[in-house]
């Protein structure tokens, strides 16, 4: 009984041990549960990240065709620049000059 009543006072006098190993439980189950797992949430914000970027590719080609389709839209001049561009057609009076890097 007086070992008992050694480990009770020991604890009572140490009261910040209850609160120590019942943190460390919430932290490791928060750190291993699957649904609040840390690794799942890093690798969600991953994800998110790389959804991100492909919004701001995405909104930039939508961009780049808005401007095509105005610039069809506003005149025939237009039109027909971006076609012979496109098609890498000529009058008979130009010439065209196709620049490629060296690399390809």
């Amino acid at each position: 009984m007086g070992k008992l009543k050694k480990a009770n006072f020991w604890v009572r006098r140490r009261s910040h041990l209850p609160i120590i190993i019942i943190g460390s439980i919430v932290v490791l189950l928060l750190y291993f549960n699957e649904e609040t797992s840390m690794a799942l949430n890093m690798k969600y914000e991953k994800e998110i990240n790389q959804l991100r970027e492909e919004i701001k590719s995405n909104r930039d080609s939508a961009e780049y065709y808005r401007i095509h389709r105005i610039a069809i839209e506003s005149g025939k001049a237009d039109l027909e620049y971006m076609a012979r561009e496109q098609f890498r057609m000529q009058r008979p009076t130009e010439d065209v000059f196709i620049i490629t890097n060296p690399a390809d």
